[in-house]
């Protein structure tokens, strides 16, 4: 895949955004390869929004199954998707949408073993977790491998991002607050969730492609129940010792 050029089919896909990137972009996006971890509200939007965009490689890490519960906001599933695997029917979905993106299909959960093989292979790191403790398992083992973590959340009105880049900022541990509980219900419509969900795909387009500014080492907070947005400065928490890059 790296080096790969665009053909004609793919230029005329991906007429209306060269304009804001150029050929050059396209060409990176393409070329990139995204490590999706967990496949359900989040997941399911961001790898819509990356296979369209046409990022060339989509890994979709996820254990779980399709319930009802999660039809109301987890976009790749259907109703007759429920009880299948949850990375098959969004891997087939994903597939129809662009022919061009390689989509990878890993029924893993993640734990420190998984995680530090699964980033090897990747560009970038996108959590579309719903727990902490698996999203700080991640969180490390990109950052010792050096590889960007986009990590994103949402509960009812609300939702966050966060850009970690090892070498540039701290880690995930050390930006957010220690003692992090994970709601025990998840609460979340459709329309937050791909808010949220796009602030992270454009976060990555911009850490690939170079354009704009990228948010790394800030958190944006959504409140779409106000429709209001803040851009919070994360500073590192003492005490808390980042991974070290490489190691």
């Amino acid at each position: 895949m790296p080096g790969e050029k665009l053909s004609s089919e793919e230029l005329a896909r991906y007429d209306r955004q060269l304009p804001l990137f150029g050929i050059g972009g396209q060409a990176k996006l393409k070329n990139v390869s995204v490590l999706i971890a967990g496949v359900g509200g989040l997941g399911s939007f961001e790898a819509m929004y990356l296979a369209a965009l046409g990022v060339g490689r989509l890994v979709l890490v996820d254990a779980d199954y399709v319930d009802i519960t999660n039809l109301n906001r987890q976009v790749l599933y259907w109703t007759e998707d429920i009880g299948k695997p949850k990375p098959y029917p969004a891997a087939e979905k994903l597939r129809r949408l662009n022919p061009n993106v390689e989509v990878v299909v890993v029924r893993e959960r993640i734990t420190p073993e998984t995680a530090s093989r699964l980033v090897k292979d990747v560009d970038v790191v996108i959590d579309g977790l719903d727990n902490w403790e698996t999203r700080l398992i991640l969180d490390e083992a990109a950052y010792r491998a050096g590889k960007p973590y986009i990590h994103a959340g949402v509960y009812g009105f609300q939702g966050q991002v966060v850009v970690v880049v090892p070498g540039e900022t701290p880690c995930l541990r050390c930006l957010l607050p220690p003692f992090l509980r994970t709601p025990e219900r998840i609460i979340a419509i459709s329309p937050v969730v791909g808010i949220v969900a796009g602030i992270v795909v454009m976060e990555l387009v911009k850490l690939v492609t170079g354009i704009g500014r990228s948010n790394k080492g800030r958190m944006i907070i959504v409140d779409t129940y106000n429709m209001e947005f803040m851009n919070v400065e994360l500073k590192p928490r003492k005490g808390c010792m980042c991974p070290e890059p490489g190691v």
